[in-house]
């Protein structure tokens, strides 16, 4: 087995095994980050495999700037939120769209519920909630607080995946956290006692 760097640089030199390698290193990993924001699993496995694609299209222009690791979860995190922003604005436009065609069909708008693959059964409906009221936060304090509350990754490597001083990334984290403690509030009043 090779280490990250080692399979990045066969990777930019078309070797698909290597891709492979790195590939099977990462992919729960990556498929955890990605669910967390789409918290739909065929749309978190459909970007999971373009996550792959850009590393193997762009592996040549990778720097060696920042590690490994911290480059694929920016490509994760971005393909997330680009997919997020697409998602939203087709929302919008079904909006427009249901307002002024006759006979449309209705919109929906809710969330479906969504089990995290690493929560436990008995945390289910907890952490349906949870990631309802996530949805509710920037794409900043999301990007942080799921990096590094429900990844675990260290605050430095999060810094780094955002383009974040570590500080920025501790404040993030810390509204993130007084928000969603709001939020949850709401729906759960008696465990806030």
């Amino acid at each position: 087995m090779i280490d990250d760097k080692s399979c990045l640089h066969s990777i930019s030199q078309g070797n698909e095994e290597a891709l492979e390698q790195l590939y099977n290193n990462y992919c729960d990993r990556v498929f955890n980050t990605l669910i967390s924001y789409t918290k739909n699993e065929e749309d978190a496995e459909e970007l999971l495999q373009d996550v792959f694609v850009s590393i193997y299209n762009t592996a040549t222009s990778f720097k060696f700037n920042s590690s490994v690791s911290t480059w694929i979860y920016r490509i994760a995190v971005n393909k997330s939120l680009d997919f997020l922003r697409k998602k939203n604005s087709q929302k919008r436009s079904g909006i427009f769209t249901s307002l002024y065609v006759k006979h449309s069909s209705e919109v929906k708008h809710e969330t479906p519920d969504f089990d995290h693959p690493g929560v436990k059964l008995e945390n289910k409906e907890d952490a349906q909630q949870l990631f309802k009221a996530i949805d509710s936060l920037s794409e900043n304090q999301k990007t942080a607080f799921i990096l590094t509350q429900v990844e675990g990754l260290p605050q430095k490597e999060v810094a780094e995946i955002m383009k974040q001083s570590r500080k920025s990334v501790e404040s993030l984290v810390q509204r993130a956290k007084t928000s969603l403690r709001k939020e949850l509030e709401k729906l759960y009043p008696e465990r806030g006692k």
